[in-house]
C-alpha cells in the first residue's frame, strides 16, 4: 500500500472497525426479519464474528496491494452451514452480506468526512468494496447451496432410516428420529394410515419421484406434515389421522393423483385402513401394498377399506395358495388368458350376477344362447359344475390368483356391485 492517503484511510477504518462491525450487525438485524425470527441464541454472535472477518479481508487485501480472493473468506462456508441450520434462507443470507458491505462503505465515508484531502483515496476503495461484495457473495452462495444439499440428503436419509425402523417394528429411541416423528404429528398413540405408491410407466421429463412424493405428502397429511419417503421406485406415505377424517384424507390424495395424472404422471396408489399406533405400521404397509396390487398395474387409487374380504385374501401374496390350484383349473385359466380371456371374463360376470345367465349376457353384450354356450364350454374345459357354489368359488379364486390383467380382474362379485350398483347376494 504505497499511497499515504490510502494508508491514512485504512488506519481510520482499523480504529473504528469494531464500531462499524456492530453497526452492520444492527442493520442486518433490523432489515432482515429472518435473523430476528431465528430461535438460535448464538446467531447474533455468529453474525458479528463473520461480519468482522469479512471486513478484515478488505483491509488485508489493501495492505497487501492485491484483490480480494475466495481464500480471504475462510469461515464463510461454516457460517453458511450454520445459517441453513438456523433457518435463514439463501436470499436473506446474501442480503445480509450486502448490507454488511454497504455499512462498511458508510464507515469509509465517515472516516474521511472531515478531511477533503482523503476523499480521492477513499474513492479508490469503492471498486475494492464492490469486488469484495462480488467475491464474498459468490463464496457465500456456493457454500450455502452445498450446505443445503447436504442437509436435504441427511434429512432424506434420516426419514428413510426412520421408516425402515417402523416397518421392522423397532422402537424409535430418543434423538433425531423421535423428533422427526413428533414434527410429523406421529406421536406413539396416534392413529395413522399408510399409502403405497408406484409409477405406472416412466415419469415425464423434468419430473422426479421426490417431487411426486412432495405433492402426495402435501395432500396426505395436513395439518400435520406426516412422513413421506422415496424407497427405490416406491413412494410411501405415513400420515396421522382421526378415524372420522380418513375419508377426507383419501379424497385429498385422490385429487392429487388425478392432478398428477393430467400432467402425465400415472400412479397406482393403495391406502391402508386406519391403524392405532406406530406399532401397527408394518401391518398398515402390508394393507396398502395389497390394495395397490388390486389395481393390477393400472393407474388409480384403492383404499383397502373399500375392498371386500374376498378381494383382500385373494390379493395377498401366498405361494401356497397358488400351488393348491388344481392342474385342470390352472390349465383352463392360463390357456384362456393367453387367447383373449373371454371365458374367464364370462365366469367372473356370471358370479357377479349371482349365477343369472341372462343378466350376465346383458353385461357382456352377448345373445343369451351365446352365454349358455360359453358356460357349457367352461364347464367342459374346467371340469367345474358352475351351478355349484363350491366349484364356482374355487374357479373364481383360481382366476383371481392367476390373472394379472386388470380388465379381467375387475369384475369380481364385490367389484361389480360397487361399480354398477347391480344385484347383491339377495338378487335385489
Amino acid at each position: 500500500m504505497r499511497e499515504p492517503g490510502l494508508r491514512r484511510v485504512i488506519g481510520a477504518l482499523e480504529s473504528s472497525l469494531e464500531r462499524i462491525t456492530l453497526d452492520a450487525v444492527a442493520e442486518i438485524w433490523e432489515q432482515v426479519p429472518a435473523y430476528r425470527a431465528s430461535a438460535d441464541p448464538h446467531l447474533r454472535d455468529d453474525l458479528t464474528t463473520h461480519v468482522g472477518l469479512v471486513f478484515r479481508a478488505l483491509l488485508t487485501s489493501v495492505e497487501e496491494d492485491r484483490p480480494v480472493v475466495p481464500s480471504d473468506f475462510p469461515i464463510t462456508a461454516e457460517q453458511a452451514r450454520e445459517r441453513v441450520r438456523q433457518g435463514v434462507s439463501l436470499p436473506d443470507f446474501l442480503q445480509a452480506f450486502r448490507i454488511g458491505q454497504l455499512t462498511l462503505w458508510d464507515g469509509v465515508s465517515a472516516a474521511v468526512r472531515d478531511d477533503p484531502h482523503l476523499r480521492d483515496a477513499a474513492m479508490s476503495l469503492a471498486g475494492r468494496v464492490m469486488h469484495l461484495i462480488e467475491v464474498g457473495s459468490s463464496v457465500a452462495a456456493e457454500a450455502y447451496l452445498d450446505a443445503q444439499r447436504n442437509e436435504v440428503a441427511e434429512h432424506d436419509r434420516l426419514r428413510r432410516d426412520l421408516f425402515e425402523d417402523l416397518l421392522a417394528g423397532r422402537d424409535v429411541p430418543p434423538g433425531p428420529k423421535r423428533s422427526l416423528l413428533r414434527t410429523a404429528g406421529l406421536e406413539p398413540g396416534a392413529h395413522l394410515i399408510v399409502a403405497s405408491v408406484f409409477p405406472v410407466g416412466p415419469l415425464p421429463e423434468r419430473q422426479t419421484l421426490p417431487e411426486v412424493a412432495a405433492t402426495l405428502g402435501g395432500a396426505l397429511a395436513p395439518p400435520s406434515p406426516g412422513l413421506t419417503v422415496v424407497r427405490q421406485q416406491e413412494v410411501i406415505g405415513l400420515a396421522p389421522v382421526q378415524a372420522d377424517t380418513s375419508d377426507a384424507v383419501v379424497d385429498r390424495v385422490r385429487r392429487a393423483v388425478s392432478e398428477l395424472g393430467r400432467g402425465g404422471v400415472d400412479l397406482a396408489v393403495g391406502v391402508s385402513t386406519v391403524r392405532p399406533g406406530l406399532a401397527e405400521v408394518p401391518e398398515a404397509y402390508t394393507e396398502a401394498c395389497v390394495a395397490r396390487r388390486g389395481l393390477r398395474g393400472s393407474p388409480g387409487l384403492v383404499p383397502l377399506s373399500l375392498m371386500s374380504v374376498f378381494d383382500y385374501l385373494v390379493l395377498r401374496d401366498d405361494v401356497t395358495a397358488l400351488r393348491l390350484i388344481r392342474p385342470e383349473l390352472r390349465r383352463f385359466v392360463e390357456e384362456d388368458l393367453a387367447r383373449d380371456g373371454a371365458l374367464v371374463e364370462t365366469v367372473l360376470a356370471y358370479a357377479a350376477h349371482d349365477l343369472r345367465a341372462k343378466a350376465m349376457a346383458e353385461e357382456l353384450h352377448l345373445h343369451v344362447n351365446t352365454a349358455y354356450y360359453r358356460l357349457d364350454r367352461i364347464a367342459e374345459r374346467s371340469g367345474c359344475d358352475l351351478r355349484g357354489f363350491a366349484d364356482l368359488l374355487e374357479l373364481v379364486i383360481s382366476i383371481r390368483l392367476l390373472s394379472d390383467h386388470h380388465r379381467v380382474a375387475r369384475n369380481t362379485p364385490s367389484d361389480h356391485q360397487r361399480r354398477t350398483g347391480g344385484p347383491g347376494r339377495d338378487g335385489r
